[in-house]
Protein backbone atom coordinates (compact mmCIF):
# COMPACT_ATOMS: atom_id res chain seq x y z
CA UNK A 1 0.00 0.00 0.00
CA UNK A 2 3.04 2.16 0.86
CA UNK A 3 4.77 1.51 -1.88
CA UNK A 4 1.58 2.13 -4.16
CA UNK A 5 1.12 5.47 -2.39
CA UNK A 6 5.35 6.55 -3.07
CA UNK A 7 4.92 5.24 -6.99
CA UNK A 8 1.54 7.33 -7.49
CA UNK A 9 3.06 10.14 -5.98
CA UNK A 10 6.62 10.37 -7.55
CA UNK A 11 4.27 10.01 -10.65
CA UNK A 12 2.83 12.84 -10.02
CA UNK A 13 5.83 14.77 -9.38
CA UNK A 14 7.30 13.78 -12.45
CA UNK A 15 4.36 14.98 -14.67
CA UNK A 16 4.28 18.21 -12.81
CA UNK A 17 8.03 18.58 -13.53
CA UNK A 18 7.65 17.77 -16.90
CA UNK A 19 4.23 20.25 -16.73
CA UNK A 20 6.82 23.15 -15.47
CA UNK A 21 8.92 22.54 -17.95
CA UNK A 22 7.03 22.30 -21.09
CA UNK A 23 5.71 25.68 -19.51
CA UNK A 24 9.14 27.21 -19.26
CA UNK A 25 9.66 26.16 -22.77
CA UNK A 26 7.33 28.81 -23.75
CA UNK A 27 9.64 31.55 -22.62
CA UNK A 28 13.18 29.69 -22.85
CA UNK A 29 12.66 29.10 -26.77
CA UNK A 30 11.72 32.56 -27.67
CA UNK A 31 14.60 34.51 -25.92
CA UNK A 32 17.14 31.96 -26.58
CA UNK A 33 16.46 32.18 -30.21
CA UNK A 34 15.78 36.16 -30.11
CA UNK A 35 19.56 36.38 -27.84
CA UNK A 36 21.18 34.25 -30.86
CA UNK A 37 19.68 36.46 -33.47
CA UNK A 38 20.19 39.74 -31.64
CA UNK A 39 23.91 38.45 -31.50
CA UNK A 40 24.13 37.79 -35.25
CA UNK A 41 23.33 40.98 -36.08
CA UNK A 42 25.55 42.63 -33.97
CA UNK A 43 28.44 40.55 -35.21
CA UNK A 44 27.46 40.28 -38.83
CA UNK A 45 26.54 44.22 -38.70
CA UNK A 46 28.55 46.22 -36.20
CA UNK A 47 30.34 48.02 -38.44
CA UNK A 48 27.21 49.81 -40.23
CA UNK A 49 27.10 51.67 -37.06
CA UNK A 50 28.67 54.37 -35.53
CA UNK A 51 28.11 57.01 -32.51
CA UNK A 52 27.51 59.68 -34.21
CA UNK A 53 25.44 57.49 -36.74
CA UNK A 54 23.40 56.40 -33.86
CA UNK A 55 22.60 59.31 -32.35
CA UNK A 56 21.39 60.34 -36.12
CA UNK A 57 19.52 58.16 -36.49
CA UNK A 58 16.95 58.81 -33.48
CA UNK A 59 15.15 61.78 -35.56
CA UNK A 60 11.78 62.74 -36.23
CA UNK A 61 11.63 59.80 -38.94
CA UNK A 62 12.67 57.48 -36.39
CA UNK A 63 9.60 58.69 -34.15
CA UNK A 64 7.58 57.68 -36.87
CA UNK A 65 8.93 54.39 -37.50
CA UNK A 66 8.65 53.66 -33.52
CA UNK A 67 4.92 55.14 -33.38
CA UNK A 68 4.24 52.47 -36.49
CA UNK A 69 5.53 49.90 -34.61
CA UNK A 70 3.48 50.24 -31.31
CA UNK A 71 0.45 51.18 -33.47
CA UNK A 72 0.68 47.96 -35.18
CA UNK A 73 1.74 45.75 -32.31
CA UNK A 74 -1.49 47.17 -30.74
CA UNK A 75 -3.47 45.85 -33.41
CA UNK A 76 -2.34 42.45 -33.94
CA UNK A 77 -2.23 41.34 -30.09
CA UNK A 78 -5.70 42.79 -29.64
CA UNK A 79 -6.97 41.26 -33.56
CA UNK A 80 -4.87 38.26 -33.69
CA UNK A 81 -4.27 40.46 -37.12
CA UNK A 82 -2.99 43.29 -38.79
CA UNK A 83 0.50 43.73 -37.95
CA UNK A 84 2.04 43.28 -41.21
CA UNK A 85 -1.25 44.86 -43.10
CA UNK A 86 -0.78 47.90 -41.00
CA UNK A 87 2.69 48.23 -40.74
CA UNK A 88 3.96 47.43 -44.52
CA UNK A 89 0.53 50.31 -45.29
CA UNK A 90 1.89 52.85 -43.40
CA UNK A 91 5.74 52.53 -44.94
CA UNK A 92 4.63 52.15 -48.49
CA UNK A 93 2.42 55.29 -48.02
CA UNK A 94 5.36 56.86 -46.31
CA UNK A 95 7.85 55.62 -49.02
CA UNK A 96 9.85 52.98 -47.92
CA UNK A 97 10.35 50.48 -51.17
CA UNK A 98 8.51 47.10 -50.88
CA UNK A 99 11.62 45.27 -50.41
CA UNK A 100 13.28 47.20 -47.43
CA UNK A 101 9.65 47.77 -46.09
CA UNK A 102 9.06 43.82 -46.01
CA UNK A 103 12.14 43.02 -44.86
CA UNK A 104 12.08 45.71 -41.72
CA UNK A 105 8.43 44.45 -40.93
CA UNK A 106 9.35 40.75 -40.64
CA UNK A 107 12.65 41.39 -38.81
CA UNK A 108 10.63 43.42 -36.57
CA UNK A 109 8.22 40.95 -36.29
CA UNK A 110 11.23 38.13 -35.44
CA UNK A 111 11.32 40.20 -32.32
CA UNK A 112 7.72 41.32 -31.30
CA UNK A 113 5.86 38.34 -32.03
CA UNK A 114 8.79 36.49 -29.57
CA UNK A 115 7.49 38.96 -27.18
CA UNK A 116 4.07 38.43 -28.01
CA UNK A 117 4.32 34.78 -27.56
CA UNK A 118 5.80 35.00 -24.39
CA UNK A 119 3.40 37.43 -23.22
CA UNK A 120 0.08 35.44 -24.45
CA UNK A 121 1.35 31.83 -22.82
CA UNK A 122 1.62 33.48 -19.89
CA UNK A 123 -2.10 34.96 -19.87
CA UNK A 124 -3.05 31.74 -20.88
CA UNK A 125 -4.19 32.31 -24.35
CA UNK A 126 -2.51 30.00 -26.50
CA UNK A 127 -4.11 26.10 -28.11
CA UNK A 128 -0.83 24.05 -27.84
CA UNK A 129 -2.74 21.43 -30.85
CA UNK A 130 -3.78 24.29 -32.61
CA UNK A 131 -0.32 25.52 -32.65
CA UNK A 132 1.27 22.16 -33.92
CA UNK A 133 -1.51 22.00 -37.00
CA UNK A 134 0.12 25.94 -37.62
CA UNK A 135 3.68 25.70 -37.24
CA UNK A 136 5.66 23.72 -39.91
CA UNK A 137 3.17 24.69 -42.86
CA UNK A 138 2.78 28.05 -41.77
CA UNK A 139 6.99 27.90 -41.77
CA UNK A 140 7.34 26.38 -45.31
CA UNK A 141 5.16 28.96 -47.06
CA UNK A 142 7.10 32.03 -45.56
CA UNK A 143 10.40 30.83 -46.33
CA UNK A 144 9.09 30.64 -50.16
CA UNK A 145 7.27 33.67 -50.13
CA UNK A 146 10.29 35.28 -48.52
CA UNK A 147 12.85 33.65 -51.23
CA UNK A 148 10.88 34.55 -54.01
CA UNK A 149 10.31 38.30 -52.68
CA UNK A 150 14.51 38.30 -52.05
CA UNK A 151 16.10 36.92 -54.91
CA UNK A 152 13.32 36.12 -58.01
CA UNK A 153 10.52 38.99 -58.01
CA UNK A 154 11.28 42.89 -58.90
CA UNK A 155 9.85 44.53 -55.30
CA UNK A 156 9.33 47.38 -57.53
CA UNK A 157 7.63 46.13 -59.73
CA UNK A 158 5.12 44.87 -57.60
CA UNK A 159 4.75 47.17 -55.28
CA UNK A 160 0.93 48.27 -57.05
CA UNK A 161 0.25 44.74 -56.61
CA UNK A 162 1.03 44.65 -52.86
CA UNK A 163 -1.30 47.93 -52.07
CA UNK A 164 -3.81 46.04 -54.20
CA UNK A 165 -3.73 43.14 -52.37
CA UNK A 166 -3.14 44.63 -48.64
CA UNK A 167 -7.01 46.23 -49.83
CA UNK A 168 -8.29 42.74 -50.15
CA UNK A 169 -7.19 42.42 -47.00
CA UNK A 170 -8.85 45.18 -45.39
CA UNK A 171 -11.86 44.12 -46.85
CA UNK A 172 -11.59 40.50 -45.17
CA UNK A 173 -10.69 42.22 -41.80
CA UNK A 174 -13.83 44.71 -42.73
CA UNK A 175 -15.83 41.40 -43.78
CA UNK A 176 -15.10 39.38 -40.82
CA UNK A 177 -15.96 42.06 -38.51
CA UNK A 178 -19.63 42.47 -40.11
CA UNK A 179 -20.51 39.03 -39.47
CA UNK A 180 -22.82 38.75 -36.78
CA UNK A 181 -24.19 34.67 -36.63
CA UNK A 182 -20.96 33.11 -37.00
CA UNK A 183 -22.20 28.88 -37.04
CA UNK A 184 -19.08 27.32 -35.54
CA UNK A 185 -18.14 24.28 -37.86
CA UNK A 186 -14.39 22.39 -38.32
CA UNK A 187 -11.62 24.34 -40.04
CA UNK A 188 -10.69 21.79 -42.71
CA UNK A 189 -6.95 22.16 -44.28
CA UNK A 190 -5.03 23.41 -41.53
CA UNK A 191 -1.72 22.76 -43.36
CA UNK A 192 -2.84 24.63 -47.00
CA UNK A 193 -4.34 27.24 -44.65
CA UNK A 194 -1.14 28.34 -43.31
CA UNK A 195 0.88 27.51 -45.74
CA UNK A 196 -1.04 30.43 -48.09
CA UNK A 197 -0.86 32.37 -45.31
CA UNK A 198 2.60 32.23 -44.43
CA UNK A 199 3.33 32.80 -48.15
CA UNK A 200 1.68 35.63 -48.79
CA UNK A 201 2.61 37.52 -45.51
CA UNK A 202 6.21 37.60 -46.61
CA UNK A 203 5.70 38.61 -49.88
CA UNK A 204 3.06 41.01 -49.68
CA UNK A 205 4.43 42.09 -46.10
CA UNK A 206 1.37 40.92 -44.42
CA UNK A 207 -1.37 38.56 -44.85
CA UNK A 208 -1.03 35.76 -41.77
CA UNK A 209 -3.62 37.28 -39.05
CA UNK A 210 -6.12 38.34 -41.60
CA UNK A 211 -5.83 35.03 -43.42
CA UNK A 212 -5.38 32.73 -40.74
CA UNK A 213 -6.92 34.45 -37.49
CA UNK A 214 -10.11 35.49 -39.71
CA UNK A 215 -10.68 31.97 -41.19
CA UNK A 216 -10.59 30.50 -37.48
CA UNK A 217 -12.70 33.03 -36.24
CA UNK A 218 -15.02 32.81 -38.87
CA UNK A 219 -15.03 29.37 -38.58
CA UNK A 220 -16.27 29.84 -34.86
CA UNK A 221 -13.34 29.40 -32.46
CA UNK A 222 -12.35 30.89 -29.14
CA UNK A 223 -11.44 34.48 -30.16
CA UNK A 224 -9.01 34.45 -26.96
CA UNK A 225 -7.37 31.33 -27.86
CA UNK A 226 -7.23 31.81 -31.52
CA UNK A 227 -5.71 35.28 -30.78
CA UNK A 228 -3.08 33.82 -28.67
CA UNK A 229 -1.81 31.04 -30.74
CA UNK A 230 -1.56 32.48 -34.39
CA UNK A 231 0.58 35.30 -32.47
CA UNK A 232 2.47 32.12 -31.13
CA UNK A 233 2.69 30.71 -34.56
CA UNK A 234 3.58 33.82 -36.01
CA UNK A 235 6.83 34.29 -34.54
CA UNK A 236 8.09 30.55 -36.03
CA UNK A 237 6.65 32.14 -39.67
CA UNK A 238 8.47 35.61 -38.75
CA UNK A 239 11.58 33.96 -37.67
CA UNK A 240 11.68 31.65 -40.77
CA UNK A 241 11.05 34.21 -43.53
CA UNK A 242 13.02 37.05 -41.64
CA UNK A 243 16.37 34.58 -41.66
CA UNK A 244 15.31 33.62 -45.04
CA UNK A 245 15.58 37.83 -46.19
CA UNK A 246 18.66 38.28 -44.13
CA UNK A 247 20.16 35.45 -46.03
CA UNK A 248 19.40 35.94 -49.67
CA UNK A 249 18.54 39.79 -49.66
CA UNK A 250 20.55 41.48 -46.53
CA UNK A 251 19.32 43.71 -44.16
CA UNK A 252 18.51 47.42 -45.06
CA UNK A 253 16.49 50.55 -43.25
CA UNK A 254 17.93 50.22 -39.97
CA UNK A 255 15.97 52.63 -38.62
CA UNK A 256 12.84 51.07 -40.39
CA UNK A 257 13.86 47.59 -38.28
CA UNK A 258 14.95 49.37 -35.16
CA UNK A 259 11.81 51.99 -34.43
CA UNK A 260 9.48 48.78 -35.47
CA UNK A 261 10.99 46.37 -32.94
CA UNK A 262 10.99 48.65 -30.25
CA UNK A 263 7.32 49.85 -30.72
CA UNK A 264 6.19 46.54 -31.27
CA UNK A 265 8.05 44.92 -27.69
CA UNK A 266 6.52 47.74 -25.70
CA UNK A 267 3.60 47.28 -27.15
CA UNK A 268 3.47 43.43 -27.26
CA UNK A 269 2.53 42.91 -22.99
CA UNK A 270 -0.10 45.56 -23.02
CA UNK A 271 -2.50 43.98 -26.59
CA UNK A 272 -1.93 40.62 -24.69
CA UNK A 273 -3.48 41.88 -21.95
CA UNK A 274 -6.18 43.45 -23.48
CA UNK A 275 -7.33 40.78 -26.21
CA UNK A 276 -9.98 40.12 -24.12
CA UNK A 277 -10.94 43.82 -22.73
CA UNK A 278 -11.66 45.98 -26.30
CA UNK A 279 -14.78 45.87 -28.25
CA UNK A 280 -13.16 44.12 -31.68
CA UNK A 281 -15.70 44.69 -33.92
CA UNK A 282 -15.61 48.52 -34.09
CA UNK A 283 -11.40 48.29 -33.88
CA UNK A 284 -11.35 45.84 -37.06
CA UNK A 285 -13.72 47.98 -38.95
CA UNK A 286 -11.40 51.50 -38.20
CA UNK A 287 -8.14 49.35 -38.92
CA UNK A 288 -9.60 47.90 -41.70
CA UNK A 289 -10.65 51.01 -43.28
CA UNK A 290 -7.18 52.94 -42.40
CA UNK A 291 -5.71 50.14 -44.86
CA UNK A 292 -7.60 51.00 -47.55
CA UNK A 293 -6.96 54.57 -47.26
CA UNK A 294 -2.83 53.92 -47.00
CA UNK A 295 -3.03 51.67 -49.88
CA UNK A 296 -5.07 53.70 -52.32
CA UNK A 297 -3.19 56.47 -50.94
CA UNK A 298 0.05 54.60 -52.29
CA UNK A 299 -1.73 53.53 -55.43
CA UNK A 300 -2.66 57.10 -56.42
CA UNK A 301 1.30 58.10 -56.26
CA UNK A 302 1.91 54.95 -58.38
CA UNK A 303 -0.78 55.67 -61.12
Amino acid sequence: MIKKFVKNFNDSVGVAQNSTFAKQLWVIIPVFLLVVLLTVLIFNHYGDFTWDGFLAGFNQEFLIFFAIGIFAQMVDGTLGMGYGATSTSFLLAYGVPPAISSTGVHVAEMFTTGASTISHHKFGNINKKLFRHLLIPGVMGSILGAYLLSDVINGEAIKPYIAAYMIILACIIIKKALQSNIIKKKTKHLGFLASFGGFMDAVGGGGWGPIVTSTLLGSGRNPRYTIGTVNAAEFAVAFASGVTFMLFGGIKGWNVIIGLILGGVIAAPIAAKLVNRIQRKPMMIAVGILIIILSLRTLSKLL
